[in-house]
């Protein structure tokens, strides 16, 4: 059997420049500004959090930034429910059970990321490739396909494939499908950039770019936003505090509608001098990059030590008048919110109690979601489940419909 051709049109790779706002553009310094500004304030944030809490923050970040990701593809799976999937408790509902997949498969993708799993830059085409197959890898079968919008055609989806024929997206008609490779090589030159605001910027303007080049029959959204996810976690450390993904699904028409914009060509003489317009890159750069200020705040203002304790502790008092908890539970918990973490055997000093009394407190806690602990003595640390954001961090995303 002959292998198959992969049609490629020979189109030049001035077609997606330019691939950065250049520096004499008029939006540039504003973007500088912007860039500095975001840089100081992920550090900020990320500075003021024990590691203990940083640890605990950035598992439920994981599920608030897959529950808004697949939002923006239609796919409404509350965390709590990725949080079940994350302890193998699907749902009956085959819908709901597959999704609960995809969620999953898109959590350990973040972990995976998260552990430095990336053996490239994120923009290299292996690590492109590498997103893509891991997140496809841990879909059902059922969801291994895309749709052709036009006919309803579905074709098999190949973890970490390219495509191989041609597509549209909207009014954007991909290129070929065998010039994919070597726009993804210039992509990566282009984002390959030193210094303390160039790497931001890339992040925001490689958004864009890798949607338009759609280098994958489906999943290109997923994976675009996991590579901003990334760029931004290397260029700023922001250990996974904060997500991208809940600023742009908050603003999803905006979103898309500046995505569409950054389509289009050069809007004359003074619109750059690539074949898209630099002018709808750096409006796009400019709402990317105040989006994730905004978000950088919203989460600071959530952790804001005074009143997250107070919170969890207003909490704790109305579980331990329920009997949902123990007498004495709110203790442990202060302890924890003002050290970080406790060893087991401080609890009973807290406590002034038996040894007995004080582990039936901690198991309590434990077993509510409210501590965790890596091992029956390792030290007890606060958790932030997804059950409980609505009390505990109020908007970080929707209560769940009941």
């Amino acid at each position: 059997m002959a292998p198959m051709t992969i049609p490629d049109d020979g189109e030049t790779l001035g077609l997606f420049e330019p691939l950065m706002v250049s520096e004499g553009a008029p939006a540039r310094a504003g973007l500088n500004d912007l860039a500095l500004e975001l840089a100081e304030q992920s550090a900020a944030f990320r500075s003021s959090l024990p590691a203990s809490i940083a640890g605990a923050l950035a598992d439920l970040v994981r599920a608030m930034n897959c529950y808004y990701s697949n939002l923006i593809e239609g796919h409404d799976t509350h965390p709590i429910d990725i949080e079940r999937a994350l302890r193998n408790d699907y749902s009956a509902d085959p819908k709901q059970r597959h999704l609960q997949h995809e969620a999953r498969a898109h959590v350990a993708v973040q972990k995976w990321i998260d552990e430095d799993g990336l053996a490239e830059a994120p923009t290299a085409p292996a690590s492109i490739l590498a997103l893509h197959r891991r997140f496809c890898a841990l879909l059902p079968p059922e969801l291994l396909f895309a749709r052709n919008p036009k006919t309803g055609e579905k074709s098999p989806l190949v973890p970490g494939a390219l495509r191989t024929r041609f597509v549209e997206v909207g009014r954007h008609v991909a290129i070929s499908p065998g010039a994919v490779p070597r726009f993804l090589e210039r992509l990566h030159r282009a984002y390959s950039l030193p210094g303390r605001i160039e790497p931001i910027l890339a992040a925001a303007c490689a958004h864009h770019r890798l949607l338009w080049v759609h280098p994958f029959l489906d999943g290109n959204g997923r994976v675009a936003r996991l590579l901003s996810y990334a760029m931004l976690r290397r260029a700023l450390d922001t250990r996974g505090l904060w997500s991208i993904a809940r600023g742009l699904a908050r603003q999803e028409a905006a979103y898309k509608a500046h995505l569409a914009a950054c389509d289009g060509p050069r809007r004359g003489d003074r619109d750059g001098r690539g074949t898209l317009s630099e002018a709808a890159l750096a409006a796009f750069a400019d709402f990317f990059l105040r989006s994730c200020i905004d978000q950088v705040a919203f989460m600071q203002g959530l952790m804001q030590p005074d009143r997250l304790r107070g919170r969890i502790l207003l909490w704790a008092e109305e579980e331990i008048r329920s009997g949902a908890l123990p007498a004495k539970s709110d203790a442990v918990l202060k302890a924890v919110l003002y050290q970080g973490q406790i060893e087991r055997e401080e609890a009973q000093t807290l406590l002034a109690t038996s040894s007995r009394s004080a582990r039936r407190v901690t198991s309590a806690l434990l077993e509510a979601g409210a501590l965790s602990s890596a091992s029956t003595r390792a030290p007890l640390k606060l958790a932030f489940p997804a059950r409980y954001a609505g009390r505990w961090m109020p908007g970080l995303f929707p209560d769940r419909p009941h």
